[in-house]
């Protein structure tokens, strides 16, 4: 069973940064691929970004050119970093594993953890 827990969200003002991570559990974390989703109640999940098994990552057209995806393998967690931040970015981010990076991309990863809070004030 694979266990996700996001943080790193709050809030700041438009053009800033914060980067969020998501702590793996448990030890395969190589074996998945990995994305970040973003939602605001009402509308639809957006994805943002996703990182695959061999490493390659691939955004969402909105955040394309500002925000980062990376994982760090030996401390079993992935980054998103958001630079650039507009009040349009804000929204509940979501980290989310599978071991088919199509699920991922596709929106319908396996597993999700529970959310952090990005909140972007003009």
């Amino acid at each position: 069973q694979v266990q996700l827990v996001e943080s790193g969200g709050g809030s700041v003002h438009n053009g800033g940064s914060l980067r969020l991570a998501c702590t793996v559990y448990p030890r395969y974390y190589s074996n998945y691929c990995w994305g970040w989703f973003r939602q605001v109640p009402g509308k639809a999940g957006e994805w943002v970004a996703g990182i695959d098994s061999d490493g390659g990552t691939k955004y969402g057209d909105s955040v394309k050119g500002r925000f980062t995806i990376s994982g760090d393998n030996a401390k079993k967690s992935l980054y998103l970093q958001m630079d650039g931040l507009k009040p349009e970015d804000t929204a509940m981010y979501y980290c989310a594993a599978d071991t088919r990076f199509w699920a991922v991309e596709g929106g319908f990863p396996h597993y999700w953890g529970q959310g952090t809070q990005v909140t972007v004030s003009s």
